[in-house]
């Protein structure tokens, strides 16, 4: 059975792009078919595995107004039993376009509904704000994953992201839930990673991850050459704390 998960925080910077990619991308490893949707328009999940948004003729933008089908965007294996819906610039129009349409925050759900059922998991990286785009996704999932970077605010940006769950909750899809939490850009020197960890895990004690994701050079390397970390350097800290989050997601 399919299950759609938004990767969101409505902070910049704080793994999100990475972890759809890489985490997709570990999944794909165990033989899970993933679809990654990128829905932001800075297409960042698009450059992530190597693909010009540039150059693209359907992305997600001509998906949600009604362009072209969903199965016309969608570009197979970027990486093994990983599928891509790409993302660029044009998607930034979305929001006045949308307007137009009486049920304009669930376009990608319906279009969602008629390719679900190929896969396992479905991703949609957001952009970092809370907009027609983002309310699309959460209205598209069941559940929402948020990467949270351990330094100072953190928590601050948490409690505003929770807010917005439950006004989507009663307002637009009851069925939202929060997937889990992942601590992101950790760095075992400081105590200040420490705490965040700690502050985080105690207000969510049953939804934030085992998995800690450390500060990792190679990490922030690896979008620059167009690769997912787990095959830029597989054998990286980055590369096996994305596996050991996706074994933790399965179970």
């Amino acid at each position: 059975m399919t299950k759609i998960i938004t990767i969101a925080n409505q902070k910049g910077g704080v793994g999100k792009t990475t972890t759809a990619v890489t985490l997709s991308a570990a999944l794909g490893e165990l033989g899970k078919h993933i679809l990654l949707v990128d829905i932001d328009p800075q297409g960042n999940a698009t450059t992530g595995f190597g693909v010009d948004k540039n150059e693209q003729e359907n992305t997600v933008y001509e998906v949600i107004i009604g362009d072209c089908a969903v199965n016309e965007a969608i570009i197979k294996d970027v990486v093994p039993f990983v599928d891509l819906m790409p993302s660029n610039v044009n998607l930034s129009g979305a929001e006045i376009e949308l307007t137009q349409f009486d049920n304009r925050e669930y376009r990608l759900k319906e279009q969602l509904d008629y390719i679900k059922g190929n896969y396992d998991f479905i991703f949609i990286d957001c952009p970092p704000s809370l907009n027609t785009l983002t309310l699309n996704a959460m209205c598209a999932s069941e559940t929402l994953l948020v990467p949270i970077q351990c330094e100072y605010l953190a928590l601050e940006g948490l409690s505003d992201l929770i807010q917005t769950i439950n006004l989507v909750r009663e307002n637009l899809n009851a069925d939202l839930d929060l997937e889990g939490i992942v601590l992101t850009m950790y760095d075992a020197r400081t105590s200040l990673s420490e705490q965040v960890m700690e502050s985080v895990r105690e207000t969510f004690p049953d939804k934030t991850y085992e998995t800690v994701i450390p500060r990792n050079v190679r990490l922030a390397e690896a979008p620059s050459f167009g690769k997912p970390i787990t095959i830029y350097d597989p054998k990286s800290a980055g590369a096996e704390a994305y596996r050991k989050l996706a074994k933790e997601m399965l179970k």
